[in-house]
């Protein structure tokens, strides 16, 4: 029972969730999580990533970041975690990482994929294919990007989604700049800003090994299930729950 002159407690107002898709993936890969965090009250925001380079996209990120007024909890599928660690804002409360990079300062994300330390990735021929590509952000308005081959995008992406799903998936990838996996990545932002890791155990884009490697290395709370790279599609539940989990504990 409310005293008399006391006011009842408002609820806590939840964080903006903006979720940043990777390389070979749009907005609509996330179409999943962002339908089961709205189920939970939380505002979901999801930013359009250009795959150019670190510097471009994490700019681009920023700006909607800061367009939010009040806390956020920043999302990053794989490449999509190398923009993440690029974004320096203040309204950042907690950063969570999707089959994720996590780079150190210096590091381009094709490093993180090191085949001598780890299990060699499925991202090369005839998985991956290149095509010219018109490109405003390059001084000659062309560039060199790669793509999942289309009927190879379900055994090694995806596997544990549906044919159709699949399917869609890859006819909505986006390609991505040659360049941005060389890029070096700037200083990390989960190096002052609370971080989680969703690993999973049978991603052939990312190897798990090379994912444990990194969160440790950022101090992030890991935690895994099995899945494929494209887990935000396959087990948004999970994806969806790590965020709460980020939200509580930041």
């Amino acid at each position: 029972m409310v005293g008399i002159g006391v006011a009842p407690a408002a609820a806590q107002e939840l964080p903006t969730v903006v979720l940043v898709h990777g390389a070979f993936a749009d907005n609509t890969s996330w179409d999943g999580v962002a339908e089961n965090l709205r189920g939970r009250g939380y505002p979901v925001v999801t930013a359009d990533n250009s795959l150019r380079g670190p510097s471009v996209d994490a700019a681009s990120v920023t700006d909607v970041v800061e367009s939010i007024d009040g806390p956020v909890v920043l999302v990053g599928h794989s490449y999509g975690g190398t923009v993440i660690s690029n974004v320096h804002a203040d309204n950042v409360e907690a950063l969570v990482y999707v089959a994720a990079f996590m780079p150190v300062e210096g590091e381009p994300v094709a490093l993180s994929l090191d085949p001598i330390r780890f299990p060699v990735t499925a991202l090369v021929p005839p998985v991956i294919g290149l095509s010219i590509v018109d490109d405003a952000s390059n001084i000659i308005g062309k560039n060199v990007d790669s793509y999942i081959t289309p009927a190879l995008f379900r055994p090694f992406f995806a596997p544990d989604v549906t044919e159709e799903q699949a399917a869609r998936m890859a006819a909505h990838q986006k390609t991505i700049a040659a360049g941005a996996l060389l890029e070096p990545s700037g200083p990390p932002s989960w190096a002052n800003t609370p971080s989680w890791a969703l690993i999973p155990q049978q991603d052939q884009i990312i190897p798990a090994s090379a994912e444990r490697f990194m969160a440790q290395r950022a101090g992030a709370q890991a935690t895994e299930v099995p899945g494929s790279h494209a887990i935000l599609v396959s087990n948004p539940g999970a994806v969806a729950d790590l965020v709460a989990d980020a939200d509580a504990g930041s």
